[in-house]
C-alpha cells in the first residue's frame, strides 16, 4: 500500500526536481494534483519550475557541495533528476549512504547523463544494434575516426557529431564532407552543458523514420515492477532539436516488437522507477538504438493531447508506486514555438487565434529569457487522424507571436 502525506506537513511527501524547465514544470503540476510537496531547483532564478513548486531553490546543480548541502538541508524523500548536468557521482553517494533515493537510480542518472557512458551500455555490455560510433577529444580525432586513418573502421561521410553531454539536440550537426568537420567540432563544443571537451562521432543511418519509445516501469498489483509501453511517438528535428511530433507513427508489427524489445533491454538494465524515452531509428522492419533519457522526454509533450495519462504524469504515478495507464485517447501532434529573438520578458500575441483552431491547446514555458531558437511553448492538437493533429498544432504554433513588450 501506498501512503501519501499532506504537503506543508509534518507527513508530507516530499520530492525534489534537479531541473525545472518545461518538462519539470509539468511533472510538478502531476506530483501536486497527488499532494505531495515539490521542491524545484535550477540553475537560473523563476524558471518554469520553480513558478508553480512549494519551494523554489537556486544552486549550480553540478557543484557537488552546493547539492550535497541542499538535499541535506531539504530531506526529500525522492531526487528526481530532470537534466544532465548535474553531480551524480554526490548522488551515488548520497544514494549509498542512505540518505535519499534518486529516480529511477543514481546509477541510471550517470550512465545517461552523457552519451558515452549509455552508448557503451546499449552497443558493447546490452550488444543492442546502433549506428558505428566513436569517441573523440580532439578535432584530429575526430578527422582520424571519419577517415579510418586510426587504424580502426571508418566512420565516413555523412556522419553525425554530438557532444557527449547537451540536452535537447544541442551542440549536434551533420558532416556531410571535409569542409564541415571543423565547424561540428566548434558548434558541439559549444553545445556542450558543460566543458568536457569530448564528443561522440556516428556514423549516418539512412532510416525511414525515428520514434521515442516512453518506456515505464512501475509497480503492479503484487509489488513488482513491471514494464509499460506507450503508442510510438514520430518527431522531427532540425539542428538536433524537436521540432514537431506526434502519436501515434504508424509502424510494421516486427520493428514495434524489436523497438519495445530493445526499449525494455536498457530500461531493465537500468532499473528503478519512471518514465524512460528511449529514440531508436526505423527502416523497414530494422530497428537501432539511439538514446535513452530517464525522464519525460520532449517529443512526448504531445502526450497532453493524445493520452489518458500524460507522460508527466506516467512519470509522477510510477515513482510515487502508483498504477499507471499508457493507452491512447485519441491521435495528437504538438509542435514548437521558437522565440525567435534574443530578448527577456517577451509577451505574446495571437494567443486567441491559435486557440481558435479546433482541437488544440497550448503551453507557454513562462522562461524569463528567450533566445533565437529557444523554445518558448508548444502547441498541441487532437484529431481523428495524424495529419489533421499535425497541419492543426503547426497552425497553433504559427499563430502565436513572440514579440518584445
Amino acid at each position: 500500500m501506498t501512503t501519501l502525506g499532506t504537503p506543508l506537513s509534518p507527513n508530507a511527501t516530499k520530492v525534489m526536481l534537479l531541473g525545472s524547465g518545461e518538462l519539470g514544470k509539468e511533472v510538478l503540476i502531476a506530483l501536486q494534483r497527488l499532494g505531495v510537496e515539490t521542491i524545484a531547483v535550477d540553475r537560473y532564478e523563476n524558471a518554469p519550475g520553480h513558478q508553480v513548486a512549494h519551494h523554489a531553490r537556486t544552486i549550480t546543480m553540478s557543484d557537488p557541495a552546493q547539492l550535497k548541502a541542499l538535499i541535506e538541508a531539504e530531506k526529500p524523500d525522492l531526487v528526481v533528476p530532470e537534466i544532465e548536468a548535474i553531480a551524480t557521482p554526490m548522488l551515488e553517494q548520497l544514494e549509498a549512504a542512505g540518505v535519499v533515493t534518486v529516480v529511477p537510480t543514481a546509477r541510471a542518472t550517470r550512465l545517461t547523463m552523457d552519451r558515452e557512458g549509455i552508448r557503451r551500455l546499449a552497443a558493447e555490455t546490452l550488444g543492442l544494434p546502433t549506428s558505428p560510433y566513436r569517441f573523440c577529444d580532439a578535432l584530429d580525432e575526430l578527422q582520424a575516426a571519419i577517415d579510418g586513418s586510426d587504424g580502426q573502421p571508418a566512420i565516413g561521410y555523412p556522419c553525425v557529431v554530438k557532444p557527449v553531454m547537451s540536452s535537447s539536440g544541442k551542440g549536434q550537426s551533420k558532416i556531410d564532407g571535409p569542409a564541415d568537420v571543423a565547424k561540428a567540432w566548434d558548434y558541439a563544443m559549444a553545445g556542450g552543458r558543460v566543458s568536457h571537451g569530448r564528443i561522440i562521432v556516428e556514423g549516418f543511418i539512412d532510416f525511414d523514420y525515428e520514434i521515442t519509445q516512453l518506456t515505464v516501469r512501475a509497480k503492479g498489483a503484487d509489488g513488482q515492477v513491471q514494464t509499460h509501453f506507450c503508442d510510438p511517438i514520430g518527431h522531427i528535428q532540425q539542428a538536433g532539436d524537436y521540432v514537431e511530433s506526434w502519436q501515434p507513427q504508424p509502424m510494421q508489427a516486427a520493428a514495434l516488437e524489436k523497438s519495445r524489445q530493445i526499449a525494455q533491454a536498457v530500461t531493465d538494465d537500468l532499473g528503478g522507477l519512471g518514465l524512460f524515452g528511449v529514440e531508436l531509428f526505423v527502416k523497414g522492419d530494422q530497428v537501432w538504438f539511439s538514446e535513452v533519457s530517464p525522464r519525460p522526454h520532449d517529443t512526448g509533450l504531445v502526450t497532453l493531447a493524445t493520452q489518458w495519462q500524460s507522460e508527466f504524469e506516467l512519470h509522477a504515478c510510477a515513482i510515487l508506486g502508483l498504477p499507471v495507464d499508457t493507452s491512447l485517447r485519441n491521435p495528437g501532434a504538438s509542435a514548437v514555438i521558437y522565440g525567435g529573438q534574443d530578448a527577456e520578458g517577451l509577451v505574446f500575441d495571437g494567443v486567441d487565434r491559435a486557440l481558435a483552431v479546433p482541437g488544440t491547446d497550448l503551453r507557454l514555458f513562462g522562461k524569463p529569457e528567450s533566445f533565437t531558437r529557444r523554445r518558448m511553448g508548444v502547441a498541441v492538437a487532437r484529431a481523428a487522424d495524424v495529419d489533421t493533429a499535425r497541419a492543426n498544432a503547426k497552425l497553433a504554433a504559427g499563430r502565436v507571436v513572440p514579440r518584445r513588450p
